[in-house]
């Protein structure tokens, strides 16, 4: 019946092609403007890691002095030096890492290559197989090599490329400022949107070229970035604000915690160790911890700009006012039938099967939108891309954000059509007979 159903539609649309082209071009420009903007809000607000964003955690203290304190704030988005390589040493998550951003100068070995910068990562071992950084070549530095100071350094594909036309570095020597690094990995491509383990740099850009082990960072003084809050003179330290004891935070740190009651008792030791530091004197402030996971730390930080929140209420907005121009044109087409109705009623067709013609024809107007709103939304995303926000670039249609337009598509003009459908199926055989 379903085959007869499309059959009759399709004669339908050929008799009122006006008609026709009204509904598909109504639903196409509302599932074309809500695509577009559901797709940017799917890119950015999507789990970046999702193998185990519920078992990282971001860690929060509270080391600052009284001056601008206030009751029940929030405490400071980073953690300093001295607090990290604590808790690092301590080591009582499953996994945890230390890290900042920087950036490094190369020398490239290619006599056609002239110097240039590249954005460097300054972190603990253990944050590639933390995040399920993925390999093309060798692997991470280990912790031994932390502790030790080595000076290795794991390279992104796209500067072993540039470097070393792709093949394999691991083993081979690359120059970052004035020091020689031993490559003892390559990232394959890896891009988690947003960047979501540091929240003071660009959140949608793209990977670091270069990580290297925070302890060999600090020996060599190379440049870091990012934001960094002080709170006391740093003046006398001869390395700063960056010094291990400097009142500054500008670190951050991540845990791995397998399970909940993993999370309780790490969240327990850091009530602790607030209160210990307190007691020594470091801390003035009452405790005051924090321990969000992936998802939650992204929340925290607003993530999603809020212009694009808007833009997705306006577009289904737009949708909507598309689907009731619909369910009007649907209503005087399926009425503008009613003398063909009442002759299949009279002819033994019973309501429901007249309900489901009709709903058959707005599935299959349903559909014809959706590929026209497809092609509209393939158009919308690449005006997406023109933009100079860094997101931008990631405007693409996913396979699965392809099967939600077509769900949209079809769902939201059978909706249209219930409306039109139930009133053609009340159509009365008698008096369409008599009027004949």
């Amino acid at each position: 019946m379903f085959a007869y159903y499309l059959n009759l539609a399709l004669r339908s649309f050929r008799r009122n092609r006006a008609l026709t082209v009204l509904m598909v071009l109504a639903i196409a420009l509302g599932i074309g403007a809500s695509m577009t903007t559901l797709t940017v809000f799917h890119i950015l607000s999507g789990d970046p890691v999702p193998t185990r964003s519920d078992q990282l955690y971001y860690v929060q203290l509270d080391p600052a002095g009284m001056n601008g304190y206030t009751p029940g704030e929030d405490p400071a988005q980073q953690v300093t030096r001295f607090d990290a390589e604590a808790l690092l040493r301590e080591k009582r998550g499953d996994r945890q890492a230390m890290m900042t951003g920087g950036s490094v100068a190369i020398t490239p070995q290619r006599a056609d290559l002239k110097p240039f910068y590249a954005d460097a990562r300054y972190s603990s071992a253990d944050i590639f197989p933390m995040f399920d950084v993925p390999f093309l070549h060798g692997s991470g530095w280990s912790a031994a090599e932390d502790e030790h100071h080595a000076r290795v350094a794991v390279i992104a594909k796209a500067l072993n490329d540039k470097l070393f036309g792709g093949a394999d570095s691991v083993g081979k020597t690359v120059r970052l400022e004035n020091a020689d690094f031993r490559i003892v990995g390559v990232i394959d491509d890896w891009r988690p949107t947003p960047r979501f383990y540091d929240m003071n740099s660009d959140r949608f850009g793209e990977l670091e070229q270069v990580f290297l082990p925070f302890s060999t960072s600090r020996d060599l003084k190379l440049s870091r970035s990012g934001s960094m809050d002080c709170w006391g003179d740093t003046s006398t330290d001869p390395e700063g604000e960056a010094s291990l004891n400097a009142p500054c935070v500008w670190i951050q740190y991540w845990a791995q915690l397998d399970t909940p009651e993993k999370a309780d008792a790490y969240r327990r030791y850091l009530v602790n160790y607030s209160d210990q530091q307190r007691a020594s004197g470091r801390y003035e402030r009452p405790t005051n911890v924090r321990l969000r996971n992936v998802m939650q730390w992204l929340d925290y930080n607003k993530v999603v700009p809020g212009d694009v929140r808007l833009q997705v209420w306006l577009a289904f907005g737009f949708l909507l006012v598309c689907l009731l121009n619909t369910v009007g044109l649907l209503l005087a087409k399926f009425l503008r039938r009613s003398g063909e109705v009442g002759v299949r009623r009279a002819l033994g067709a019973s309501r429901r099967e007249i309900f489901v013609q009709c709903l058959v024809e707005a599935g299959a107007v349903g559909m014809a939108g959706g590929i026209v709103g497809l092609a509209l939304a393939w158009l919308g995303l690449w005006a997406v891309r023109q933009q100079p926000a860094s997101y931008a670039e990631l405007a693409h249609l996913d396979p699965m954000m392809l099967l939600v337009t077509f769900a949209l598509a079809i769902g939201a003009s059978l909706l249209a059509g219930l409306i039109p459908a139930w009133q053609a199926m009340q159509v009365t055989p008698a008096m369409q007979l008599k009027s004949q």
